[in-house]
């Protein structure tokens, strides 16, 4: 690599910058030119040797943008290529903002994973929520509205705790350096950044936001939904946190936890949303148990993960852009008007499933190795129990409802149904070709991993490894299908509750808070300064009659006259709506002067 260096992140903001001034007959080819340009730069990198770049001064940090090691290549080529295959499934949008909004989401997750110092990491970080919210929003339905302010809510508030501890960090070490941290005695800063991360790769009790909101972005928003922001957050682990036990089951709990509720799920966005938080799972699992081929087993995986989940949320957007319908419970039977969409979306689910000669299967067994290895059987054990709840929902479930078993399509969606646009059809084939690609020929997936001795040394097509996944498959398989002849897994629409109840609910506290007590107080305040003031004006009045009673008593009717008028303004325009007023205004003006004082002093 010679000393000119790109950020792969400017080729995306600047396209995103471009693309409305773009002519219609050029714009095609500018959609696609651009994101195959920015993973022009990033397969530019490989092989090169470990190097920083964009080290730029500012104040007293010094801020690094482009460090190239293996950990950030690997996820910066498949990022880079989920951008591609993204923007191909969208190509035919005519909504600039949707594209503009999915590059620089993209241009944020590659930034924070190029990132070398925590400060640059949390610039991107945010870049990230605050781009990806507009996927959701540009739905422009009043659920999505609802999902993205919850979304956008969520995700700043995971923005905050990994800024307190990013500048607890640097108070107690005087370093912004983005490495590894003490995982066997954090520190109170530590926990900070970690709980930070931990939300943003959607572990238990942080997950709801995702389940809520991924359905409720666009068809294909929804696609680079999927891919970005939770594997981001796996890369900050993997560099931040490895070997760290409380992640290892914090894994395993979410590998359950995503497939129980997928389970119960009726519309196939949302199913396949908690697939994410159960895929997510084994790879906090793997960085828990912070062995060469563990780490690895995470990369892997989640390079599997962000093409085989692009494909099913391809599948799924597909569906819902070509019928209006994602609820299983009135679809079935498409099979013969969207054969393509059938067995292209069936890849991903059998990928997924982790089914030999399929990417998941070469990437998953690796962390199931690991915690074999280590001698962490029940994890290992929870581990292939979750696989038996992946395969029965993405290769069963989902093909079996959506496309076969009986038809409850109304008239409308019967009739719309059809294979989609040719750009779309093309997306999914090149994602599910990979899927094939990378299960079959292993070296081009390891060859990418950050441990190479340990890469080259693992071989998952074994008979033992072989034979124990067939048989997991199998046995789903045959369970399936006699749940399915004795009618106990037909779909039912229904609301599944999850922990974003107590979002809501939280809201709901919060409003009533502000609107009654809240309220009250202000009221009080005001009413009390408001009669402070009057009675002190009344005083000086009295105080001075001595001197001429007549003019300063006509004074003081006059002002007094006025200052009650305009009280009965002031009541008058105040509503119920109005939270607070000026003297609740200046106290919070204080608050935040203070707390800017207090960090600049820690900075210091």
């Amino acid at each position: 690599m010679n000393n000119l260096w790109i950020h792969p992140s400017l080729v995306l903001m600047a396209g995103a910058l471009l693309l409305p001034f773009i002519p219609r007959v050029a714009r095609k080819s500018f959609l696609l030119a651009v994101p195959l340009l920015a993973l022009g730069v990033i397969l530019m990198m490989l092989g090169a040797p470990e190097s920083r770049h964009g080290v730029i001064s500012v104040l007293n940090w010094t801020l690094t943008f482009g460090r190239v090691d293996a950990l950030s290549l690997v996820f910066a080529v498949i990022m880079g290529g989920m951008c591609v295959i993204g923007t191909l499934f969208g190509l035919h949008v005519e909504d600039d903002a949707q594209h503009i909004a999915a590059w620089v989401y993209v241009s944020g997750s590659l930034g924070a994973i190029f990132a070398g110092d925590m400060i640059a990491l949390f610039l991107f970080w945010e870049l990230m929520a605050f781009a990806s919210v507009f996927l959701i929003w540009l739905r422009r339905r009043p659920q999505s509205t609802a999902a993205g302010f919850r979304y956008l809510l969520v995700h700043v508030a995971g923005g905050l705790a990994l800024l307190a501890g990013l500048v607890l960090h640097m108070k107690a070490t005087g370093s912004i350096a983005f490495d590894a941290f003490n995982v066997h005695n954090p520190s109170a800063a530590e926990y900070l950044i970690l709980i930070g991360i931990l939300l943003n790769a959607a572990v238990p009790p942080l997950h709801a936001w995702l389940p809520d909101a991924y359905p409720e972005g666009t068809f294909n928003g929804s696609v680079f939904l999927s891919a970005f922001t939770t594997k981001t957050a796996v890369y900050a682990l993997c560099r931040g946190f490895p070997g760290m036990e409380l992640l290892l089951w914090l894994g395993v709990i979410m590998s359950l936890y995503g497939v129980a509720f997928a389970i119960i799920e009726n519309d196939i966005r949302r199913l396949f949303a908690y697939h994410i938080v159960s895929q997510v799972g084994y790879m906090v699992a793997g960085v828990g148990i912070g062995t060469a081929l563990a780490i690895n087993g995470a990369c892997a995986h989640a390079f599997a993960h962000i093409l085989y989940k692009g494909l099913l949320f391809m599948g799924g957007g597909t569906v819902l852009f070509m019928t209006g319908e994602t609820r299983m419970s009135r679809l079935g039977g498409l099979y013969r008007k969207m054969p393509w969409t059938f067995m292209l979306t069936l890849i991903g689910g059998l990928s997924i499933s982790a089914f030999p000669l399929f990417s998941g299967f070469v990437s998953k067994s690796m962390i199931v190795s690991a915690a074999f290895e280590q001698h962490w059987i029940p994890a290992g054990f929870l581990l292939t129990l979750a696989s038996i709840g992946t395969f029965y929902c993405n290769g069963l479930k989902v093909p079996y409802f959506v496309w076969f078993g009986r038809d409850h399509c109304e008239p409308d969606v019967r009739n719309r149904a059809g294979d989609p646009p040719w750009n779309m059809l093309a997306a999914m084939g090149a994602a599910a070709f990979l899927c094939i690609f990378l299960g079959c020929y292993t070296p081009a997936l390891y060859n990418l991993l950050p441990h190479q001795a340990a890469a080259q040394a693992y071989h998952p097509y074994n008979f033992g490894h072989i034979s124990e996944t067939l048989q997991v498959l199998l046995f789903t398989g045959f369970a399936f299908f006699v749940l399915v002849k004795l009618r106990k897994i037909d779909p039912h629409a229904g609301v599944n509750i999850d922990l974003d109840w107590f979002y809501r609910m939280g809201g709901r506290a919060v409003l009533w808070f502000a609107r009654k007590p809240a309220q009250a107080v202000d009221e009080w305040v005001s009413e009390f300064y408001r009669f402070c003031g009057l009675a002190w004006l009344m005083a000086a009045a009295r105080g001075s009659a001595w001197f001429d009673g007549r003019a300063i008593d006509g004074v003081v009717d006059g002002l007094a006259k006025n200052v009650w008028s305009l009280g009965d303004r002031v009541r008058h325009l105040q509503t119920r709506s109005l939270q607070f007023n000026i003297f609740s205004a200046l106290v919070a003006i204080v608050v935040v002067l203070l707390a800017y004082a207090l960090a600049v002093m820690m900075l210091r």
